[in-house]
């Protein structure tokens, strides 16, 4: 009787110690099918590269989202999308909060100091936006004027440089709504903004009227900016080219861009 109530009680241990390992199992098999996650920072403010479209949704959409999308899909990534301050984005890769950024960044030797970036994906010119009625028509008439630009942009530098030559006084606001509102107020004469991005203000608000910042086009364009040393920049790299030579990429510029 005591030899059958030990084998009894051993078969039990047998049995319920295979049942924990299958569960374990299953779990760990589960865990390896999920797709891999990058976060991705973004500042959307910025249409129509990213922006969120209140009266439809707060889904943040626009070319870089799309784009992001794309390449995260080729490379078997699901791109997680977290909005902030333009001017925090870096930060952001150096204290790995995000593992990319795509924001109509373009590639400055100062921010390349710091993160490494892809190749160029778009490349588009700064406008200085004023009211319509305004008699500010060119770069020389902005003197002794209030110029708004986006903290941390290359429009900052941009405005920068022309206070070099014109006295301008430049004033950074954090997103590009509260320029145009500072420029309608009439806190502020004119802002420096990417044309892709003043156009939509442009073609919805007749009271506001723009000209180019720069006679050349000598733009630095947008690219996507990694950690230093990530080994995402390459595979990026290698995907967005192949969106280049197909003519993949110039599909989405006609959808957000209409050229």
């Amino acid at each position: 009787m005591k030899k059958l109530l030990t084998f009894m009680l051993v078969s039990l241990v047998v049995v319920l110690g295979a049942c924990g390992t299958s569960s374990e199992e299953k779990s760990t098999s589960s865990d390896s099918s999920d797709k891999k996650v990058l976060v991705m920072g973004t500042s959307a403010d910025y249409a129509p590269f990213e922006y969120i479209d209140t009266a439809k949704s707060d889904e943040i959409i626009g070319f870089d989202i799309d784009l992001a999308n794309a390449l995260g899909e080729k490379l078997g990534y699901e791109i997680q999308v977290k909005d902030m301050d333009f001017s925090g984005l870096i930060s952001a890769l150096q204290s790995k909060k995000v593992d990319l950024v795509l924001s109509g960044m373009s590639p400055t030797p100062e921010r390349a100091e710091n993160v490494d970036f892809s190749d160029i994906y778009y490349t588009a010119k700064d406008l200085v936006v004023t009211a319509a009625d305004s008699d500010i028509k060119t770069v020389a008439d902005l003197d002794g004027k209030t110029v708004g630009v986006q903290l941390g942009s290359i429009q900052e530098d941009a405005a920068k440089e022309i206070a070099e030559t014109v006295n301008v006084t430049v004033e950074n606001r954090d997103r590009i709504p509260q320029l145009i509102e500072e420029i309608k107020s009439g806190r502020f004469d004119g802002a420096i903004i990417e044309d892709v991005v003043a156009k939509g203000y442009l073609d919805k608000d007749d009271s506001l009227a723009a000209f180019a910042a720069k006679e050349a086009n000598d733009d630095a364009g947008s690219a996507i900016a990694f950690p230093k040393g990530s080994d995402l920049t390459e595979k990026f790299n290698a995907e967005l080219q192949k969106m280049k030579d197909s003519g993949e990429l110039d599909e989405l510029v006609v959808k957000w861009f209409g050229n």
